[in-house]
């Protein structure tokens, strides 16, 4: 039976969706592979081992995509700006895992200036939470005095981060929560931090784009990998942490 070209029609009601292989992802728009299907935890960690992951808007159907290059970060090779580091030395920042998941992704969501994160529908938060009950799903969060001003989510699964989405109340807020995490997870062995799609921003943190043939080998090992990452993570985080 030949195929139908992409995008691909998933069975929403299946319990755990099955993607078609990635490399069948539309060049124009970049990576869009599926649509259809549903948000269950089983779907989701089913696309994310893949190289898939959910982006649409709100009142139209999800869209799964995995786009050509591939961009990510290896916590090895996380570059540090001299203002960052000056940022991470003032120690303006508390930083926590797991401490407020709901906030984050509520953040994450929050329309900005720059149109992005509205694509976090109410859909997409509830699917994500329950990610998160399940163990899956992680928020770094920045504090300021007590108050929520930056942080970041997404998925762990073996030795793999997926990030999704981070927000800033203040300058650099996101940037050393997102500091944090990566020397917390080179402590556990995570070899891969998934940016999805490359940005100025990622770039100067040190994020390089691959191509999806080599991002998805690497994910075959890699989420079947076991790492050093305890089954709660919720925790203060310190760059100067040793264990």
């Amino acid at each position: 039976m030949i195929e139908p070209p992409p995008p691909f029609y998933l069975d929403p009601y299946q319990t755990a969706c099955q993607f078609p292989d990635a490399a069948l992802a539309l060049d124009e728009p970049d990576g869009l592979l599926a649509v259809g299907g549903n948000l269950s935890a089983a779907t989701l960690l089913n696309a994310y081992r893949q190289g898939i992951f959910p982006w649409y808007s709100d009142g139209h159907p999800i869209l799964w995509w995995s786009p050509n290059p591939r961009a990510v970060l290896y916590p090895e090779r996380l570059q540090l700006s001299r203002s960052l580091k000056k940022r991470l030395r003032q120690g303006r920042f508390e930083v926590t895992l797991d401490h407020a998941f709901t906030e984050v992704i509520q953040a994450c969501a929050a329309p900005r200036n720059d149109g992005l994160g509205t694509w976090i529908t109410a859909e997409m938060q509830a699917a994500y939470q329950q990610l998160h009950q399940l163990g899956h799903a992680h928020s770094v969060e920045a504090w300021h005095d007590g108050v929520l001003v930056g942080g970041l989510y997404g998925i762990a699964i073996g030795q793999v981060f997926f990030g999704e989405s981070m927000f800033s109340r203040e300058s650099d807020a996101s940037k050393v929560a997102f500091a944090h995490l990566l020397a917390q997870l080179k402590k556990w062995q995570f070899s891969l931090i998934d940016c999805q799609i490359g940005s100025n921003h990622l770039t100067q943190l040190g994020a390089e784009e691959i191509e999806r043939t080599a991002f998805i080998d690497h994910l075959k090992q890699a989420c079947a990998a076991t790492s050093l990452a305890p089954p709660q993570w919720k925790r203060s985080l310190s760059l100067l942490d040793s264990d």
